[in-house]
């Protein structure tokens, strides 16, 4: 009985921190999302089931424009940041002066503080005096409003957000390519295979698992984008950014809702499980 029961004795201490990390946050937001809890009064939260998701479906059009801008926002953010992470893996996946200075500037924003660089690129894009209109100025383009249009501001989050977590993607599949065997490459150069076949029939099949990785960790965090919007735009012009993450932070520190805000939370947390799950799909069937 010892022999057995050791293995689940050794177990417990991190089963108990999962539960107590994970399993209970999520199990008690989904209770409060169940009840009518306004911290703007004393009184209790009261039960309601589901109506708190009722609502969003029916009569929330400020929940419905949320989760389309997530949607788009966090859909062309991914698909871009994978697309240019292999292309600049690939890039420098060979030998060239100066390559380990170029690997450490291209890593730069991966290392510095969200808020910073958030700072940063709401100058960069302010209308009278940011640099991104000079450049549309020197390239004989008509200045943008950036930030401040209804039209413009996610292109622009989204390109803020794509120079800073590529170099993510970029690393991970560089990792990947670096540690792949050269007899492959050998033998299809021998056969006479170009760069474009090496790419595409040996490179990119065998780092597949890694980029549908780095895919989902993308997203997850994309999803959950807050101090970068927050900070640049608060989610205006009006609604225009405003995102899952800002609205659910808008109904429970603004308008105190904070059972409604939970629900919102959770049918967040079921759109990262559910895309996590659509990745893993994926995976299994380009296996």
């Amino acid at each position: 009985m010892s022999e057995r029961g050791a293995p689940w004795l050794f177990i417990l201490p991190a089963f108990f921190f999962l539960v107590a990390v994970v399993a209970f946050p999520v199990l008690y937001t989904v209770a409060i999302s169940l009840t009518r809890w306004s911290a703007a009064v004393t009184e209790p939260p009261t039960w309601i089931g589901l109506a708190n998701y009722a609502d969003m479906a029916t009569a929330s059009p400020e929940f419905r424009n949320a989760l389309l801008v997530s949607i788009y926002f966090t859909g062309v953010s991914v698909a871009i940041e994978i697309v240019l992470g292999i292309a600049l893996a690939q890039l420098l996946n060979r030998d060239f002066v100066g390559k380990g200075l170029v690997r450490t500037l291209l890593l730069l924003p991966v290392a510095g503080t969200p808020v910073a660089f958030a700072l940063v690129w709401r100058n960069m894009y302010n209308p009278s005096y940011g640099i991104m209109n000079w450049f549309m100025e020197q390239a004989g383009l008509p200045h943008q409003r950036w930030l401040a249009g209804i039209s413009t501001v996610i292109p622009s989050l989204i390109l803020f957000d794509v120079w800073q977590w590529t170099p993510l993607v970029m690393l991970i599949t560089l990792a990947a390519m670096e540690a792949l065997p050269t007899d492959p490459y050998e033998a299809a150069v021998i056969d006479g295979a170009g760069p474009v076949e090496l790419f595409r029939h040996i490179t990119l099949p065998l780092i597949r698992p890694a980029v549908f990785a780095v895919m989902a960790l993308r997203l997850m965090d994309s999803f959950k984008t807050f101090d970068q919007i927050y900070v640049t735009t608060q989610g205006g012009p009006g609604t225009a950014s405003q995102t899952l993450i800002l609205y659910v932070f808008d109904q429970a520190f603004r308008y105190l809702k904070i059972g409604y805000a939970s629900a919102v939370i959770i049918v967040l947390f079921l759109m990262i499980l559910a895309s996590n799950l659509a990745v893993v799909y994926l995976r299994r069937a380009a296996a």
